[in-house]
């Protein structure tokens, strides 16, 4: 009996195989999935970045804005941006000044810096993507030198859902994955891209969020060299080499497992100084808050918002800062009443601008915390001159006005049982703390 010829098994398709990257890329600890847009801070940044950005606008309006990007409000949005993990990092160089290129255009030229203000009021105010991309062409047709798609990375904090983040990581990595020739300089390009990166959140909507952060994260990923991007042919040969390229990176990812169990600990750390103010909060005789997204975290088995209040007093959940007052990390409150006594901020490794502009964003959002309430950064004993190098600069001049206090580890550690057992009130903790006026 002839033997049977064998079974052609048909090489796995390019959606197939990036179905399976995605999911190899979302289980990865050291991937931009896990350790920054399922970050905390992430979420955290989003209100005091589009606050930020709501005061450039106004400074360009008004005139006040100047023509240096150093010290200017742009230069501390931006910042904020950049210093978040991975994928914004350089985000601020497309805004530095390059004197011998004069780019960007928007600091010498009173003209294109209005444009740039309308741009940035104008998407803001609109919620419709159809709006946004007309206010992209509009800023386009001026041909402002130097003002390229970059732009996205502030528009994306304004519409996540609508604006995918821009940088050459993500350009490399749209191009490998789809076989484009995407350039960066180019808002008519960026365009295009945009359409195929919603085209692709679409196809593999049951792996991706409608946040394209996400999408721009995995793109950033394969653009950086973490992950190989699948061929687009069919040809079995470069499928098996796709696959040992992929396996590659699979190990190379679980080598990085020491680099994602450390910054495990940084997290654990900025949750036992949380504790640490919880616990003394309450034996303060206050009522405290852990900050909303942070409840459910635990430290040595127990919960960090056990015992605490379940939800803000009515008062406080009304008022038009209360999606930045629910994320403060630690809040102490008059007992049974609606006032804050007292709003801490640890700052353990994310960016000090990041803290300072979500304060300014909780006091300026809700008129109690003005009324004498205690306003604390608390951070490493190492990070104080960094604190204060921050606090100095001009664009946190409506800060120096809250009276924030720089509160070190160190000091809380060694007093906080006396201050427990002896203290009341605010004066034994602002005692230890440090003015930063």
């Amino acid at each position: 009996m002839p033997e049977s010829a064998p079974v052609a098994l048909a090489a796995p398709s390019h959606a197939d195989l990036v179905g399976e990257l995605i999911r190899r890329w979302r289980d990865d600890a050291g991937a931009t999935y896990r350790s920054w847009f399922l970050w905390d801070e992430r979420i955290k940044n989003f209100r005091s970045i589009r606050r930020g950005l709501a005061q450039v606008e106004a400074e360009i309006k008004e005139g006040s804005f100047g023509v240096a990007y150093r010290g200017s409000s742009l230069e501390t949005v931006v910042h904020s941006i950049a210093e978040q993990r991975q994928i914004f990092r350089g985000a601020d160089h497309a805004f530095l000044w390059k004197p011998k290129l004069r780019i960007p255009d928007i600091y010498e030229n009173p003209e294109n810096q209005r444009a740039f203000g309308r741009l940035l009021h104008n998407c803001a105010c609109c919620d419709t993507a159809a709006e946004i991309v007309a206010h992209i062409h509009a800023i386009d047709r001026l041909n402002i030198k130097g003002l390229g798609p970059a732009v996205a990375n502030l528009l994306y904090f304004l519409h996540p859902t609508l604006v995918p983040p821009f940088n050459t990581a993500i350009v490399k990595g749209y191009n490998a994955l789809t076989g484009s020739a995407v350039k960066l300089g180019s808002w008519e390009h960026f365009l295009a891209m945009r359409t195929g990166i919603l085209e692709l959140t679409e196809r593999y909507r049951n792996l991706l969020s409608n946040d394209l952060g996400a999408v721009g994260g995995l793109l950033f990923d394969i653009g950086s060299g973490r992950y190989p991007a699948p061929p687009l042919d069919r040809d079995l040969a470069s499928m098996q080499n796709w696959q040992a390229r992929l396996e590659q990176a699979r190990t190379e990812a679980q080598l990085l497992g020491k680099a994602a169990a450390a910054q495990g600990e940084n997290e654990r750390t900025h949750a036992e100084i949380q504790s640490w103010l919880r616990d003394l909060g309450r034996a303060l005789g206050y009522d405290v808050w852990i900050a909303a997204n942070d409840r459910g975290r635990l430290h040595d088995g127990v919960p960090l918002g056990q015992d605490c209040l379940e939800r803000l007093p009515g008062s406080l959940a009304a008022k038009a800062g209360a999606d930045s007052i629910r994320l403060i990390d630690v809040l102490w409150l008059e007992p049974g009443r609606d006032h804050v006594a007292a709003a801490f901020e640890v700052e353990h490794s994310t960016s000090i601008y990041s803290g300072i502009v979500r304060m300014l964003d909780l006091a300026l959002s809700d008129g109690d915390l003005q009324g004498g309430a205690g306003l604390f950064l608390v951070a490493p004993d190492a990070r104080e001159e960094e604190v204060r190098s921050q606090f100095r600069r001009p664009a946190f001049r409506r800060v120096t006005g809250l009276d924030i206090a720089y509160l070190p580890y160190g000091e809380l550690e060694k007093h906080r049982e006396a201050i427990a057992r002896f203290g009341s009130g605010l004066k034994a903790i602002k005692a230890i703390s440090n003015r930063l006026s």
